[in-house]
């Protein structure tokens, strides 16, 4: 079985990060979204809130399974007997970042590989720091996140 983890914070889990989700389930037999714990930040959400809506906005997606972890993403990979962990990239800037993390994460397990997959050009420009903005000044986020993170941002 081909097991790939995605990890991140999901704070709120965007249409962005859907389609990079619905793509890894069609390459990998089981998805494990690994949902970061995030002492390091200040989320807007809490963890089973974020684990919530991530669930919800996958429920139809087949093998897809939401876990909350903490420490190291190889470590959790490692765990779960992942061959891969899958980064959505939206522009060079990730592409930097996540090519360094790659390496880096290459050093710590070696046998786990890094899929770059890139969203749909339309939803590129998407971020969870953007949504919670726009959220947060009245905007409309409905073509940017699911319905139920969406009624979720207004409450």
């Amino acid at each position: 079985m081909r097991v790939v983890v995605y990890p991140g914070t999901f704070d709120p889990v965007t249409l962005g990060h859907e389609d990079v989700l619905k793509r890894a389930a069609q390459l990998f037999d089981r998805v494990i979204v690994g949902v970061a714990v995030a002492h390091h930040k200040q989320t807007r959400f809490t963890l089973d809130e974020r684990m919530a809506m991530v669930s919800a906005a996958m429920a139809d997606v087949p093998g897809v399974q939401v876990l909350p972890f903490e420490g190291l993403i190889m470590d959790f990979c490692l765990q779960h007997q992942a061959s891969a962990v899958v980064r959505g990239v939206r522009n060079h800037t990730d592409y930097d970042f996540e090519a360094q993390m790659a390496a880096m994460n290459r050093k710590l397990a070696p046998a786990v590989d890094t899929v770059i997959l890139l969203p749909q050009p339309d939803l590129q420009c998407i971020s969870s720091t953007l949504v919670r903005e726009i959220s947060k000044l009245g905007g409309d986020v409905s073509g940017m996140v699911s319905p139920v993170v969406a009624q979720a941002l207004k409450g």
